[in-house]
């Protein structure tokens, strides 16, 4: 299988794997916006931040610490998640009934002061971290080599999109958020603490973002504008798949990744823009987004 399409065949599947790590990281980042917006009707245009600020940690625990990638994985979403929590009761919180436009503004501020703080401390060449040793080294598939921390990276990004997927729609607590997007009152009149809950649904939206970022340090260089650089590509996702919806961020993420992997092969000038005309063309189709609601 030398060529496929004309195509050599280690170019379009390393560029397919290319697409399914870019897509790791869209459904990851849009999850925890949809997770957002789908129970505070905030846009939270800090998550590009946050998921900078991920990486950061990490690095930090590993180079200030000596705490590995392990530990940074458990560690480094409920440390940016408690910041994430924090944010939201001292400012957020403030906004719920304010127009969209307001929260918008709020956190896109937010996101150029800890963009600019992180900037004006580390630089912008970009830090190193290294791929931990146990998920070092490729697997010889026959047709290409697959390194195997990317390998990692999709599996581990699918079983956590699948289990935030399940909490949210298969458990009672999932059951409680989407009521409370319903009826808040209603929801707390059967002794349902609706603030707590949401404060800490904002956490952990924030914890999602932070948890990719620690997937993203060993890929690319930890550097303040690793957030900024993908954000607008992950609002596109989340609008195409429908604002607040769950299984629309997480297919949407890794099918657009897909696509634009592709792109890159067929069509390398329209690699840039093609989810964006993707996100015109559903739009006008449906504005609501291809698994959201009007």
């Amino acid at each position: 299988m030398d060529e496929i399409f004309g195509i050599p065949a280690p170019l379009l599947f390393g560029q397919l794997l290319l697409g399914l790590i870019n897509g790791a990281f869209y459904a990851m980042l849009s999850l925890g916006l949809a997770v957002i917006f789908g129970l505070l009707n905030i846009i939270n245009f800090t998550h590009g931040a946050q998921f900078m600020m991920g990486a950061f940690a990490a690095w930090m625990l590993l180079n200030w610490v000596g705490l590995n990638y392990w530990v940074a994985l458990i560690l480094v979403p409920i440390i940016i998640g408690a910041t994430g929590v924090l944010m939201e009761w001292l400012m957020i919180r403030r906004l719920y009934k304010l127009d969209h436009l307001y929260g918008l503004l709020l956190t896109f501020g937010i996101g150029l002061i800890v963009e600019g703080l992180f900037r004006n401390e580390f630089g912008s060449s970009g830090l190193p971290y290294q791929i931990p040793p146990q998920l070092s080294g490729a697997w010889d598939l026959g047709f290409m080599f697959l390194p195997v921390y990317r390998g990692w990276v999709v599996a581990f990004a699918l079983v956590i999109c699948l289990a935030t997927w399940i909490v949210i729609e298969k458990t009672r607590l999932g059951a409680y958020l989407r009521a409370a997007t319903e009826n808040a009152s209603l929801v707390q009149a059967f002794g349902i603490n609706v603030p707590r809950m949401v404060t800490l649904t904002y956490g952990a939206g924030v914890g999602l973002a932070a948890l990719a970022g620690v997937l993203a340090a060993p890929i690319y260089s930890v550097n303040p504008q690793m957030g900024s650089n993908l954000i607008i590509v992950v609002f596109a996702v989340v609008v195409i798949g429908g604002m607040g919806s769950i299984l629309g961020s997480v297919i949407t993420g890794f099918g657009l990744g897909v696509v634009e992997g592709l792109t890159k092969v067929f069509w390398p000038e329209a690699s840039a823009t093609v989810i964006f005309v993707i996100m015109a063309i559903v739009l006008l189709a449906r504005p609501a987004g291809l698994f959201g609601r009007a």
